[in-house]
């Protein structure tokens, strides 16, 4: 491929390494007594493109949320940084992070970019934007699983490690101590966590933004199934599936799931397999855990991360928290 002179790229999943992962979430997550898919794979390019409606529906605010912080907060984050690279986890096409991105190089400290995804191709677009926008400013890019490949994002001067968005929240809390634990390993001094949550709030208002009135959300949902038919030569019927979406008290956290309505067979051609689903059956294929500032402070201690900073929008919906290592690596 050809990127510019300040651009490259390091490619950690082929192809090749995503079909044998997604084989393998398939096949244990489909045999399991209670059936469930990670939610990563959502995120194909119809998923990325559903999702980015989503955030512009008038039900799903988290968006909007972390943007009105970030618009706010910025600068203010810059100075507290002095950021020389900023590392965007779960980065697709880096639109909120540009406020961020503009607050460090009018700070006078950017020197750096590193963009870590799953999707190589927006990946690729997303660095020669950015290598545009940021003449002079070198651009990294990372094509991996967060959960597997975080070591690789390389160390060197001051880094602002974000992961915006709630997506923290798609973690159970084992693996989101896990996540906590390798960025604090990682971490030398005067390195920072910048962490987007979504915050506890009425179920109801949390409901409607994972099932929106338009449909598009179920659909988003539908998608994970249609993209299994074309990647294993499933023949999953995606209008055989409702899309539903709970709040679970005791987790804080909601539940999306697909519930079949009427007895299937799903056979998975790449698999060599058949699975029955039964009327009313329900497969988890999401959770977003929402949460409160003592929760993230405490998980953050955990792993040996001390909280530096909150800021919530106005409405109290969705907080920004800055956290610096307890402890650092010579």
């Amino acid at each position: 491929m050809t990127v510019a002179s300040n651009v490259s790229i390091d490619v950690h999943l082929t192809d090749a390494d995503l079909r044998e992962s997604l084989a393998a979430d398939v096949a244990a997550g489909l045999s399991a007594a209670a059936k469930t898919l990670p939610s990563k794979w959502l995120y194909d390019q119809a998923g990325c493109e559903l999702f980015d409606r989503i955030t512009m529906l008038p039900e799903y605010y988290p968006t909007r949320r972390e943007r009105e912080i970030l618009h706010a907060r910025a600068a203010e984050i810059a100075s507290a940084t002095g950021a020389a690279t900023l590392v965007e986890i779960g980065s697709g096409t880096s639109q909120k992070t540009r406020i961020l991105l503009d607050a460090l190089a009018s700070h006078g400290t950017l020197r750096r970019i590193v963009l870590f995804d799953i999707s190589e191709p927006t990946l690729v677009g997303a660095s020669a934007t950015l290598a545009a926008a940021y003449p002079g400013v070198d651009v990294h890019a990372i094509a991996g699983d967060f959960t597997r490949h975080l070591a690789a994002i390389p160390s060197g001067e001051r880094r602002l490690v974000a992961f915006l968005g709630g997506t923290i929240g798609n973690l159970t809390p084992a693996e989101r101590a896990e996540f906590f634990a390798t960025i604090a390993r990682g971490a030398s001094a005067g390195d920072a966590l910048l962490l987007g949550t979504d915050l506890v709030k009425d179920r109801t208002r949390l409901v409607a933004a994972y099932d929106d009135a338009a449909g598009v959300t179920a659909e988003f949902n539908r998608n994970m199934l249609r993209m299994i038919n074309r990647e294993l030569g499933a023949d999953f019927d995606p209008h055989g599936f409702d899309h539903v979406a709970v709040f679970d008290d005791r987790h804080e956290w909601i539940e999306m799931r697909l519930r079949s309505i009427r007895d299937q067979l799903v056979r998975v051609r790449e698999l060599g397999a058949e699975y029955r689903f039964a009327e009313g059956e329900l497969m988890r294929t999401e959770i977003s855990a929402k949460f409160r500032r003592t929760g993230v402070e405490a998980e953050l201690a955990a792993a040996g991360l001390a909280l530096a900073g909150w800021w919530t929008d106005a409405a109290g919906d969705f907080a920004l928290s800055l956290a610096r290592p307890a402890r650092t690596r010579a």
